[in-house]
């Protein structure tokens, strides 16, 4: 009689002490918040660099979006490949060196051409970083744990934006304006961080499953396997809420710095920058948190959490921000900025869940760079890249202050769409859930 496997077995069962998986987790994790380190880096400093650069509005949100975000997004297809048969420790090394060596170049670029490659160059790097690492998260952790565990792995985010904010506030204080230095700061450690991955973390076995001869011979080819996820709604569905969302959260963690600046003569950009690390770091992350802890509780009872509760999050998070927008005082802007980032990052640690928990076991990073490869595109991509060029097509009539303004404002609309899928999502993730379980993932 053939032995089958039943994924989902706790790594510690499989050999895999506790200790050791949590630690991994948190390896990276760090990996993860060393990619929105690099990132955020230049949203962060793009005051200075518009002055140092000549730069006009347009020109850095091709930087902030479409010059990183392509070749990103385009790489990861094929690195995820590679994830799913080879080393996705030696994988994730390579591309954390690749990463962190571009980000430290960036501070010696002379014009906008230098720079543009530089980011490019960043964005081939991180394409390599999430695939693998949600590929040997799944291997660890079983999936009623895995929405747990990609919401601690994407603490990374509101963790990596944190520290790029206040190693800018930390080298810009005294007014020196020396965003090259930041650059070389927060690029190198990066380098070092792949030296501890490389020489402290396993390649985990993968979870598979002991079929039959003739279950072995029916099993289908990662293309077939493509064809199933790909026809999955919920899928779709979660890959599209999140691409919204995130359009709207990119384009205001690139560009609110600019805004405030410009709304606010006068402000103390080393407080300013403090005060957002902090955000990023209690906020954000404690949303990040909550949405994965309560989506797994609320999920063992009801499926649709898993959408229901990032739509809920929105509806609460959007009306703040666009209140922010319009209110006088900054500090009051900037705590009602920060409710929609408490918000608007519990669909992260969900969302992700289900890239993997509905996806076939052979194409597990592949899941997650399709998944990345349309969030991406639509929310890195476009949100940083069209707020500069609708901002700087606004200048003339309204003003640099007011252009930006606006062309913030108009992220409502992503926003909105953002709760409708997560919404009509919910009716599809019970039945899809379900099919996902009769193929034994």
């Amino acid at each position: 009689m053939a032995q089958t496997h039943v994924e989902g077995i706790p790594a510690s069962e499989a050999g895999t002490s506790r200790s050791y998986r949590n630690y991994v987790l948190f390896v990276l994790t760090l990996v993860y918040a060393f990619n929105f380190i690099d990132r955020q880096i230049i949203g962060i400093l793009s005051p200075f660099i518009k002055a140092d650069l000549g730069l006009d509005d347009a020109q850095l949100g091709w930087l902030k979006g479409i010059y990183f975000a392509l070749l990103y997004t385009v790489m990861g297809i094929p690195i995820a490949w590679l994830a799913d048969r080879y080393s996705r420790v030696n994988i994730i090394a390579i591309s954390l060196t690749l990463w962190s060596g571009f980000t430290a170049a960036s501070g010696l670029a002379a014009n906008y051409m230098q720079l543009a490659i530089a980011r490019i160059g960043v964005g081939i790097g991180e394409a390599g970083g999430s695939p693998p690492s949600h590929s040997i998260i799944s291997d660890l952790f079983p999936k009623e744990k895995r929405a747990g565990a990609l919401a601690v792995y994407s603490l990374g985010i509101p963790f990596g934006v944190m520290l790029a904010f206040f190693a800018s506030a930390f080298f810009l204080q005294g007014g020196s304006a020396d965003w090259r230095t930041v650059m070389y700061s927060v690029g190198i450690p990066g380098i070092l961080l792949a030296l501890l991955l490389k020489f402290t973390v396993k390649e985990p076995k993968r979870t598979v499953t002991v079929l039959s001869d003739a279950e072995q011979a029916n099993k289908p080819s990662v293309k077939a396997s493509l064809k199933t996820l790909l026809k999955v709604p919920t899928w779709w569905g979660m890959a599209l809420g999140i691409s919204f969302g995130s359009f709207g959260n990119y384009a205001i963690s690139t560009w609110i710095i600019d805004y405030y600046v410009r709304a606010f003569a006068g402000l103390d950009i080393t407080q300013l920058l403090i005060v957002f690390g902090i955000i990023n770091g209690t906020a954000y992350a404690l949303g990040v948190w909550l949405g994965g802890y309560i989506a797994d509780r609320w999920g063992k009872h009801n499926k649709k959490a898993y959408a229901l509760l990032p739509a809920i999050a929105l509806i609460i998070g959007v009306p703040a921000f666009y209140v922010s927008l319009q209110v006088q005082d900054l500090w009051l802007s900037v705590g009602l900025m920060a409710l929609l980032l408490f918000t608007s990052g519990s669909y992260l640690g969900p969302s992700f869940a289900m890239a993997q928990t509905l996806a076939p076991i052979n194409v597990r990073a592949m899941s997650t760079a399709l998944f990345f490869f349309v969030l991406n595109i639509i929310a890195l991509g476009g949100g940083p890249t069209l707020t500069g060029i609708i901002s700087q097509a606004l200048v003339p009539s309204l003003g640099e202050t007011e252009a930006l303004r606006q062309s913030l404002i108009y992220l409502v609309i992503p926003y909105a769409l953002s709760i409708a899928v997560f919404l009509w999502t919910s009716t599809k993730i019970v039945k899809d859930w379900e099919m996902a379980e009769a193929r034994g993932l």
